[in-house]
């Protein structure tokens, strides 16, 4: 068995001698003696937060109303913490736990992955933008998310427009996570076969499911049904672009769930609300911190672990403080 390395002394900050252990300080560190000149100093302190002075217990209060589907002013109400303060903590956390997804879920085993696009707007709506002549930063904005039918992994994800340039963006977040041949299933969106082509096309079976809906008539249905309800599907059709997929696998039915868990998870989703996004930075500080709680420190109904365990990332249920290291 290998023993374990001799830890580093502690040096004085002023003479540079070695140090011995002088007791705890009152928040429970280590402090120190120096052998030579007499002075006290204390162990660093593990600053999770940054230059942030919010107590750490009700960071993580804070942060658990929001994974679980509160808005930051129903947070605000219940912890006491300023709104400002509680949208800087999202920024600070979404951006690690982007830069964490991105480092631990890379060369993925998988066998199905599911492609699809969730609406929502930043400010208003595109065609108020267009009316108004606003310009980056506000409209409609869609999120691809790519998700493993088995580990139910969220794979990749990427925030944009629904155009051809960010469906390549997100195909090629995919190649990077996964690994191996595997099939893909998507939506009828136009811009998936090239970039799948493009970035996937040597080791992927993609076929497409391509739904036609039933036109609202206004004499036919009712004004409440036309606006809040989907239209009535009439045909599906699945259609193979590359490769040789089993026809009986070609389904979109678990990333349309996922759409789900991220409206009743994230507050900014939900429709007919006034708590939609007012800037870009925070709506994806948020999708950051909910894929990352998602697939690390949830534990998932049917797998009875969290997606990560079940794709062999990590061995062990991770806590929300753990996403802050």
């Amino acid at each position: 068995m290998t023993p374990l390395p001799t830890p580093l002394p502690m040096l004085c900050h002023t003479c540079n001698s070695a140090c011995k252990k002088y007791g705890r300080h009152r928040n429970g560190l280590q402090r120190f003696r120096c052998n030579e000149c007499g002075r006290t100093l204390t162990e660093d302190h593990d600053r999770l937060l940054g230059e942030m002075r919010l107590p750490l217990d009700r960071a993580l209060l804070c942060l658990q109303l929001l994974v679980e589907g509160n808005s930051v002013r129903s947070t605000e109400r219940i912890t006491d913490v300023g709104k400002r303060e509680i949208l800087k903590l999202l920024v600070l956390v979404g951006s690690r736990c982007e830069h964490m997804m991105e480092r631990r879920i890379v060369n993925v085993k998988v066998k199905d992955v599911q492609l699809d696009e969730i609406w929502c707007f930043v400010q208003c709506k595109q065609k108020t933008k267009n009316r108004l002549n606003k310009g980056e930063g506000f409209g409609d904005y869609y999120c691809f998310v790519a998700i493993e039918r088995y580990t139910k992994l969220v794979l990749a994800w990427h925030l944009g427009q629904r155009t051809a340039e960010d469906t390549e963006i997100f195909i090629e977040k995919v190649s990077r996570a996964t690994a191996g041949e595997f099939q893909v299933s998507a939506d009828g969106f136009e811009a998936y076969p090239e970039a799948i082509s493009l970035s996937l096309g040597t080791r992927v079976s993609f076929a497409q499911l391509i739904k036609t809906y039933r036109a609202a008539h206004p004499q036919q249905s009712p004004e409440g049904e036309r606006r809040y309800s989907p239209s009535r599907v009439l045909e599906i059709t699945k259609v193979t672009r590359i490769g040789d997929p089993d026809p009986a696998m070609i389904s979109t039915s678990h990333i349309e769930r996922q759409n789900l868990t991220m409206r009743m998870g994230m507050r900014r989703y939900t429709r007919l609300t006034n708590a939609f996004s007012k800037k870009v930075e925070n709506l994806k500080a948020t999708l950051a911190l909910h894929f990352a709680y998602y697939n690390f420190c949830r534990i998932h109904q049917t797998l009875r672990c969290t997606p990560a365990m079940e794709a062999g990332i990590v061995k062990s249920i991770w806590e929300l403080k753990d996403l802050l290291r």
